[in-house]
């Protein structure tokens, strides 16, 4: 019974999202109140969503400090020439741009945290897909996909929680997997290429010329006609190409922080309102080109106290937050004003984690978590002993995304390696084999790290995962293919 309200419980979640016909938090809050009456628990639901709320707190915690102190950064010019110089090699073709988003979330996720990863991936490729109206859930899913083939570092959680349960070392487990995780990694490469291209063919191409510091002029292929000069058949909509300068002189293009869209500009890749700009406005007040060292070193402290553990992860980001606002914004007025800037996020981040805390609250306090494990292990054929490495890896894939990476690393992994060891399948083969889901459970709805990510983007959860999950599947089934061609898995 727990096995099944478990499993109906999580289908009535994903699709009421995806069809939008609830919000996230709504959805997370109400579905799973209404099955634990259902299971006959209702007067416990009080008990699991405090136990749940109070595990998932300090997350709570570092997400909104965090994205107080990233946007704090932003505001003060630190992640510009990041933007500028991505903008100068993509050569504003969407192609590049999406190539260039994996490479960068890639790059950034050798910090280990997800939530780090995202913001600064947004922060440095949101301005650029507003501009060139390219599509914002391709961003998302590509950020995620290649967040969660880079999550499996031994310092990422995953490998190290797997070689706990199993009282493994951590690098037996993570060298081996090398081959295959770099083949993940390269499909995630193609899958943005790919994905690339077919932006490419939407919106058409942009050509930047080189030049000098200043902002480049645009060339935009796109649906409108704008006041530039029209010059045959645009590759998007064939209404004609809108020429303008980036710096504010046409319309064809919208000026960096400019705050209006573009006749010109596609309009497929979103509302372009003034947020998508701000990051770019070359004269924004909140500019600190003085401090830009200063804050790079803080920033760069503060990544290396978290990998390093010297602090907990919560506490770190309270005090980077404290600091960049005391020494950017001095004065308490502007200190104010940047907290108010950043609250949307704030709010929906934080409320976003706590609306989880219900849903993995009664998933674990019910039992149904338990049950539904026990089920797919027990559905296990006999005959599939001595393959149990690869039904780990195949496992990984729904069991990471409908669980969290606690409950499936020390729940369920130990069933599953003592039953590889019945058949005499080594648990170094299981705990490599656990790995390979991990780039679908990055887009898991519970993951805090995702609603940074698509608040950020200003994505609808529903969309993201309608686009990203099939994407991210694949990429897992690449990484335990190659796993098994080398003979690692």
């Amino acid at each position: 019974m727990l096995t099944f309200l478990g499993f109906a419980m999580i289908a009535t979640f994903l699709v009421l999202i995806m069809l939008k016909k609830m919000s996230p938090i709504a959805a997370l809050v109400l579905i799973p109140a209404l099955f634990c009456v259902f299971a006959g628990k209702g007067a416990h639901l009080g008990d699991y969503v405090i136990d749940g709320v109070g595990k998932l707190a300090p997350t709570a915690a570092m997400l909104m400090f965090a994205i107080v102190y990233f946007g704090v950064m932003i505001d003060v010019g630190l992640f510009d020439p990041i933007v500028k110089g991505i903008l100068r090699f993509c050569k504003a073709d969407p192609m590049r741009v999406v190539v260039g988003t994996a490479v960068l979330a890639a790059i950034v996720s050798l910090d280990g945290d997800g939530s780090t990863t995202f913001m600064i991936t947004v922060s440095a490729m949101y301005p650029l897909y507003k501009r060139l109206g390219l599509s914002l859930v391709v961003m998302t899913g590509v950020a995620a996909t290649a967040n969660g083939v880079m999550n499996t570092l031994p310092w990422g959680g995953p490998t190290a929680r797997a070689a706990t349960a199993l009282k493994l070392d951590a690098a037996d487990i993570f060298v081996p997997m090398i081959p295959a995780l770099a083949v993940g990694l390269l499909s995630v490469f193609v899958l943005a290429y790919v994905l690339g291209l077919r932006e490419r063919r939407r919106v058409g191409t942009l050509v930047l010329p080189s030049g000098a510091d200043e902002e480049p002029e645009l060339v935009t292929v796109g649906t409108g006609t704008g006041t530039g000069t029209a010059t045959g058949t645009g590759a998007a909509a064939g209404e004609g190409t809108a020429v303008a300068t980036a710096a504010g002189a046409g319309t064809g293009v919208p000026a960096a922080g400019s705050g209006a869209p573009a006749s010109g500009a596609p309009a497929s890749g979103g509302d372009a309102g003034e947020e998508g700009f701000q990051g770019l406005d070359p004269q924004r007040a909140t500019l600190r080109p003085r401090l830009y060292w200063f804050n790079a070193g803080l920033t760069v402290a503060l990544l290396t106290a978290m990998i390093m553990e010297l602090l907990p992860i919560p506490v770190l980001f309270l005090l980077g937050a404290a600091l960049a606002l005391t020494v950017n914004f001095p004065h308490m007025p502007d200190q104010k004003a940047r907290i108010a800037a950043h609250a949307d996020n704030v709010l929906n981040v934080a409320g976003m984690v706590f609306a989880a805390a219900v849903f993995t609250g009664v998933l674990s306090g019910t039992g149904m978590v338990k049950h539904m494990a026990d089920w797919l292990v027990g559905a296990i054929p006999e005959g599939m002993g001595p393959h149990m490495a690869l039904v780990t890896g195949l496992l990984s894939l729904p069991l990471t995304y409908f669980m969290s990476n606690d409950g499936f690393y020390f729940g369920v992994l130990p069933v599953l390696a003592e039953a590889g060891a019945a058949h005499g399948v080594s648990p170094l083969e299981i705990a490599r084999a656990s790995l390979v889901g991990q780039a679908l459970h990055m887009s898991s709805p519970l993951v805090p790290a995702v609603y940074v990510l698509v608040g950020m983007a200003k994505v609808e959860f529903g969309d993201h995962t309608r686009f990203t999950v099939k994407w991210a599947a694949l990429t897992c089934l690449v990484v335990l293919a190659a796993g098994m061609v080398f003979g690692i898995i």
